[in-house]
């Protein structure tokens, strides 16, 4: 069997479950996790890991920052050659920066998966940080040196082309989904709960979602949202919702079986993504997939690539962005109406199962790192 390595800069932030989802079921291949630190807080996984540093303390972040200066530390590098490498998969653009120059040291073809922020941000918002400007100054070493950019959807490869990556090497790949761990369950449905799960980010749309279900109590006193999720924006959030008095409860960051059951629980998803003022918009929305499969319609606007995830009409309702009246009417619609809900629960989880499931997606991800490696030998050949 072979080993691909999977890096990201930090191992691994607990909304980076897609990651973890997408390298567990690999069959011919061997994931083993690799960065230069671990995140804070960091998502409990099983895989194996290669750590340039193995905390997130300031010594780990300085330690981390001279990597990316001066890619040289002999112990690291051995320890990744003594797992005989077949190939490297970074995710995100500016990680994979870093990862160029261990592709480059170890000799290995490099895949790099595009998300959303990182090719969607405006060149000014990806400047803020030191990897966004890494990634910028280095953009076009970048497309000569890696094998092959994966898009996570049509929308993002076709942004990717706009910003001038090399066609023939973008790939368009959906992140598969486990349609057995994310199964419809006997879990008591709570027909008034609207759920949201998500970082508390400007592009996630949280404050629309808050604003519409201020409309919809005022004609559903049952109606309440509980939102999973942290980041930046929640104490806005949090206080936005007591001006609004809404009925919500804020849950924080939650274990991915939790979501599932909350999923399970929910009436409807909804996490109503936007345009950021960075350019940051939705690469493709995993969470929305997750939730079809356990047959929980999602509502949200029809924003980037939700509509290749979500069948407006069938599987859910997609509002134009930023639409807080259309959003709460399409919350309304599905709280009310039990017929629709049914249809479209049933159809959800099929609509998921034959685009989305893990087992087909693995296969078309394994075909290409054997594309990949060939390529590579060819050329080096």
């Amino acid at each position: 069997m072979r080993t691909a390595l999977i890096f990201r800069e930090r191992v691994l932030a607990p909304s980076e479950t897609f990651i973890m989802e997408q390298a567990k079921p690999l069959r011919r291949f061997q994931p083993i996790l690799v960065g230069l630190r671990r995140s804070s807080p960091a998502l409990k996984h099983m895989l194996p890991e290669v750590l340039l540093r193995n905390g997130h303390d300031l010594v780990d972040k300085f330690a981390a920052s001279g990597f990316r200066k001066f890619p040289i530390n002999p112990y690291f590098f051995n320890r990744l050659r003594s797992v005989e490498p077949s190939i490297i998969h970074a995710h995100f653009a500016v990680d994979a920066i870093q990862a160029m120059s261990i592709a480059e040291r170890l000799d290995l073809p490099l895949v790099v998966s595009l998300h959303g922020f990182d090719i969607t941000s405006t060149d000014a918002a990806l400047r803020t940080s030191f990897a966004g400007r890494h990634f910028v100054q280095q953009k076009q070493q970048l497309f000569d040196r890696a094998t092959a950019f994966i898009c996570v959807s049509r929308f993002l490869r076709q942004v990717a082309l706009e910003a001038g990556f090399p066609e023939s090497k973008v790939h368009v790949h959906y992140t598969g989904i486990d349609c057995e761990r994310f199964r419809p369950s006997s879990i008591k449905r709570d027909s008034d709960l609207v759920l949201f799960v998500g970082r508390l980010v400007e592009k996630k749309g949280c404050e629309y979602l808050l604003r519409a279900m201020a409309l919809v109590q005022r004609e559903n006193a049952r109606a309440h949202l509980e939102v999973i999720g942290d980041g930046p924006l929640r104490s806005s959030l949090e206080s936005l919702a007591s001006e609004l008095s809404v009925r919500v409860s804020f849950r924080g960051t939650q274990s991915p079986e939790e979501v599932i059951r909350s999923m399970s629980r929910a009436r409807i998803l909804c996490n109503p993504s936007v345009k950021a003022s960075s350019g940051d918009m939705e690469g493709f929305g995993m969470v929305f997939a997750e939730a079809q499969a356990l047959g929980t319609p999602v509502v949200s606007f029809a924003h980037a690539a939700i509509p290749e995830v979500v069948s407006h009409g069938k599987t859910g309702l997609l509002c134009p962005e930023r639409d807080v009246t259309a959003l709460s009417l399409a919350i309304r619609e599905l709280l009310d109406h039990q017929r629709l809900w049914d249809a479209m629960s049933l159809t959800a989880r099929a609509w998921v199962k034959e685009r989305f499931d893990i087992a087909t997606q693995t296969e078309k991800l394994e075909a290409l790192y054997d594309e990949c490696i060939d390529h590579h030998r060819q050329c080096a050949g």
